[in-house]
């Protein structure tokens, strides 16, 4: 017999749909989500700030900042660098101390040693084997056997172990991209520059114009579902068809006459559109704890 109400509990089977209603009230298992156009940046935008770039900067990678905004990253890393590497030489100077009276002490043993040896010579063999000999008296006892100075009680303070300080590693000097997690130089920055579109009848600010820029070459509206590229000999940005079509027969710069490589152009990182065909990032996933039985 089928059920006849939503939340009817006689079913036999638990339903797919039981078990997503039940991981959801329940805050266990891992939930996914596909990303709507509304939540991903656009592809003039900072990919630190998600703000539209005043002074835009691309990477080798084509990732796409805001020249202050990455300038100020990348010197925050340094400075956390520096810090970091005064506590790494400041732990070494103390290994190096610890390690130094390590060695004095153990010397100064050695030689109370032997100077207590060269006092204490002597002639007779008894003396010397009785105290080789352990005692076997008391072999039970846990104070026999050269267990006298260990105290029988692990829950005295003073046999507790003592918690250690955590070794700080090496720092790495290198500053890594937020986005790409590949090294990063400001030098390695190359500047970008939009073309604007001109329309005399739109009086709406920059950020307000939903058409903001256009392909320096063929003047085609830039957006999320137009695959862009940087020339970056220039930093003119221009559509990868026309680089396709127009760019690639003859490798020259079509504004300058310049001879251009396969590495002076570099493809330009997007925010997806909501559509399948644009890019593979467009779900999202929160991690939460499994419930097994």
């Amino acid at each position: 017999m089928t059920r006849h109400a939503r939340n009817c509990t006689a079913g036999a089977v638990y339903t797919y749909h039981e078990k997503q209603k039940d991981a959801a009230n329940s805050g266990f298992g891992t939930t996914s989500r596909r990303i709507g156009k509304d939540s991903v940046k656009s592809f003039d935008c900072c990919s630190l700030t998600l703000q539209p770039c005043r002074n835009p900067v691309i990477t080798k990678e084509g990732y796409l900042f805001d020249k202050e905004a990455i300038l100020t990253y990348i010197i925050s890393k340094k400075n956390e660098y520096s810090r970091k590497m005064k506590e790494y030489e400041k732990q070494v100077k103390q290994d190096e101390e610890e390690q130094t009276a390590k060695d004095n002490a153990e010397a100064q043993k050695k030689l109370d040693k032997f100077i207590s040896t060269e006092k204490n010579i002597v002639s007779s063999k008894a003396i010397t084997l009785n105290a080789d000999q352990p005692s076997t008296s008391g072999a039970i006892s846990n104070v026999s056997l050269g267990k006298r100075k260990e105290l029988p009680s692990f829950w005295v303070p003073s046999q507790t172990p003592a918690a250690k300080m955590s070794r700080i590693e090496k720092p790495d000097s290198k500053v890594y991209c937020p986005v790409s997690n590949k090294p990063l130089k400001a030098k390695d920055l190359i500047e970008v520059k939009f073309t604007l579109v001109k329309d005399p009848a739109d009086k709406k600010s920059l950020i307000a114009k939903e058409n903001r820029y256009m392909c320096a070459v063929t003047h085609d509206i830039l957006n999320n579902s137009v695959p862009c590229a940087v020339l970056k000999t220039t930093g003119d940005v221009v559509t990868i068809e026309c680089i396709e079509k127009l760019i690639k027969k003859d490798m020259i710069h079509p504004l300058t006459n310049e001879k251009l490589s396969e590495s002076d152009i570099i493809p330009l990182q997007r925010g997806g559109t909501g559509f399948a065909t644009t890019n593979e990032k467009l779900e999202a996933k929160e991690q939460k704890p499994c419930l097994q039985v």
